[in-house]
């Protein structure tokens, strides 16, 4: 038995390098070849992208406000660079129900959907029901499988999950937002406080950090409160903030290691990624906050942190892409802070900007995670029905 599953393993491993290679040869012909023209001889998909309904992208963003631009700009990416590469691109866009999905399939008949929701009907956790019922329909599509959304999604179960397989993660400790504030009992501050499920740093500002019990309680009431999710305090590491990518289903490929830089901000405050660090541009140039590739790591720990990704990666079922948030301690040990599937797609983000930096240009990448959705084999596909 273990021989044959080997076998299988590595034929899936096989098949799955090679539906890569040709997704990048054909982001690279139409990359050289340009917009398609009639007659062309072009081998295109159906691709149904679904978004939130109010992320929605313009065919043409000129005489847009930046504001506008910025909300659906992560679209706008995909959208248009998928179009580029001549494939037949539809749009939908998602709110409470899942019966347009129904029939917008039915009518598109799509090769492959691309799943771009972060959410459904206003709660984070519900997106990977979307993609089990795309399962369920056997229709592929990209990104993170719902068994690996789902454990990802809840930093609470991530962490139990890391901490089975003796992966290092920061001391954590749980408040329900069901149940009434209950204390720890031997807190060991400084800790950080934020949602078990919210991600984008929602929630998180410099007065996560907290120093005593007052405060720790304090802060999980704003949670609950705020977010309307369960609280997660965990013990805050000082240290430097990394990240690194990870695409591939049965074979991994990690990215380099990308590490955000806070700048002059940690002169006056906590290194945190705060909602203002991520996403606030003007307090980004103020401060001098970026991110890059990671420059002076320890000997060796450029193979460590790509061999510990793919680790987390595995042990929490994920598939398609993903990236690892992790901390290198100033005690020089790596702690697991988040694992995120589905990561920000925009052109430019870290994401992107760490394949490319590796040759592995923005449509390829694309055609990278949509072959790795085609080749994907959910239970419908393994077991033949």
């Amino acid at each position: 038995m273990r021989v044959r599953a080997w076998i299988e393993k590595s034929a899936g491993q096989k098949a799955e390098q090679k539906a890569v290679q040709k997704a990048e040869q054909s982001a690279e012909q139409g990359a050289q070849r340009g917009p398609p023209h009639e007659g062309d001889a072009v081998k295109k998909l159906r691709i149904l992208m679904l978004v939130h309904e109010t992320l929605v992208p313009p065919h043409d963003l000129r005489g847009l406000p930046d504001s506008a631009i910025d909300e659906c700009r992560t679209e706008y990416n995909v959208m248009s660079t998928l179009a580029n590469l001549h494939h037949q691109v539809e749009v939908l866009g998602v709110g409470d129900e899942i019966g347009p999905v129904r029939r917008k399939m039915a009518e598109f008949e799509p090769d492959i959907v691309f799943n771009l929701l972060e959410e459904f009907s206003g709660i984070v956790t519900y997106d990977h029901y979307v993609v089990a019922y795309l399962e369920m329909m056997r229709q592929p599509y990209t990104g993170c499988n719902p068994r690996g959304m789902m454990i990802s999604r809840d930093k609470f179960l991530t962490k139990q999950v890391l901490a089975y397989h003796r992966i290092l993660t920061p001391a954590f400790h749980l408040f329900s937002a069901r149940k009434g504030y209950k204390p720890p009992r031997r807190p060991e501050f400084p800790l950080i406080v934020k949602s078990t499920t919210d991600d984008a740093s929602l929630g998180i500002s410099q007065a996560s950090i907290v120093h005593d019990a007052t405060h720790l309680r304090e802060r999980v009431q704003f949670i609950h409160e705020q977010t309307r999710s369960d609280a997660i305090a965990e013990q805050f590491i000082e240290g430097r903030e990394l990240y690194i990518g990870v695409l591939g289903n049965e074979r991994l490929k990690t990215f380099p290691v990308w590490e955000l830089d806070f700048g002059t901000l940690s002169d006056v405050q906590t290194n945190i990624a705060t909602r203002k660090v991520k996403w606030d541009s003007r307090y980004q140039k103020k401060h001098g906050i970026r991110t890059g590739a990671a420059k002076d790591l320890p000997p060796g720990m450029d193979s460590k942190l790509a061999s510990l990704a793919k680790r987390i990666y595995r042990a929490l079922h994920m598939s398609g892409y993903g990236r690892m948030d992790l901390r290198l301690g100033n005690d020089g040990r790596v702690y697991v802070l988040e694992a995120n599937a589905n990561p920000n797609l925009m052109w430019g983000e870290d994401f992107a900007e760490s394949a490319e930096s590796i040759g592995i240009e923005y449509p390829a990448l694309l055609s990278r995670i949509v072959a790795l959705g085609l080749g994907y084999e959910p239970e419908w596909r393994i077991f033949g029905r």
